[in-house]
């Protein structure tokens, strides 16, 4: 029998776990980037791993060329408690796009994408260039072929649906309009919609004390997520948890009549 878990695939030979893992990348990323086959001696290189024998997840690098500083996708995949797949992160980056070191300080420490410390000018900048937090690069807008290539391999594994953790307000909107559904958080989400509602108790803190906190975020997803990354929840935005059925879309919205 094949392995049904990220545990079972870490236990195979390192060939084999790079062809199982490299099924999950969507066929149009490599070929806008021109990436050789990932098996051969150019595209081995390309595609970096740490997928330890005995350990339960696995952290998958793709560069589009050797030395750059960022992958073009970055996705860490763990197992659940009864055997499912669950991505705690996924990130899509375009290359060619002016980078915002909003992942460390100026002395070069690790910010946890904004989790742990906060670089507030490089924060400052990605908002004004159109960015959402977290985001060090531009996305590739390709989320809708990365998820049909993993349900792909989520299907090969012999499962019929997996887990995700948004890291931020703005990944369980899209999410959700990709056809996720929450395990946890659904509440929360609707009352944050609530909150940014005239008078309710989010939108009267956009008081334009920072950029982060502007009136015009009330009726903004990608600015609504950074008011909620500056506190304006008094708590981090966390135990969100969502999950998707193979091939099915859950069709919620909890943020209804709200623009980008």
């Amino acid at each position: 029998m094949p392995p049904s878990t990220i545990g079972g695939i870490n236990l195979l030979p390192e060939t084999e776990k790079r062809t199982i893992y490299s099924r999950y990348i969507p066929t149009a990323l490599l070929e806008k980037y021109n990436i050789p086959p990932l098996t051969s001696a150019a595209g081995y290189n390309l595609l970096q791993f740490r997928f330890a024998a005995g350990s339960s997840d696995v952290e998958m690098r793709l560069f589009h060329e050797m030395n750059f500083p960022d992958p073009i996708l970055y996705a860490h995949l763990t197992d659940t408690l009864n055997g499912q797949v669950h991505i705690l992160l996924y990130i899509l980056n375009a290359p060619g796009t002016p980078r915002f070191d909003v992942d460390k300080m100026p002395d070069g420490s690790p910010t946890h994408f904004g989790t742990l410390r906060r670089n507030i000018e490089a924060e400052q900048n990605a908002l004004a260039a159109g960015l959402a937090p977290g985001q060090v690069r531009r996305g590739l807008r390709l989320l809708g072929q990365a998820i049909e290539a993993f349900e792909g391999f989520v299907t090969a594994l012999g499962h019929t649906m997996y887990f995700i953790e948004p890291l931020y307000y703005h990944n369980a909107v899209i999410f959700e309009r990709y056809g996720f559904s929450y395990q946890v958080g659904k509440r929360l989400m609707n009352s944050i919609h609530a909150g940014f509602q005239s008078g309710g108790d989010l939108q009267t803190q956009l008081d334009g004390s920072n950029p982060f906190r502007q009136s015009e975020a009330a009726n903004s997803i990608r600015k609504r997520s950074w008011a909620i990354h500056d506190g304006i929840l008094g708590e981090p935005f966390t135990n969100v948890t969502m999950y998707k059925q193979v091939g099915k879309s859950a069709g919620i919205n909890t943020t209804p009549d709200c623009v980008w």
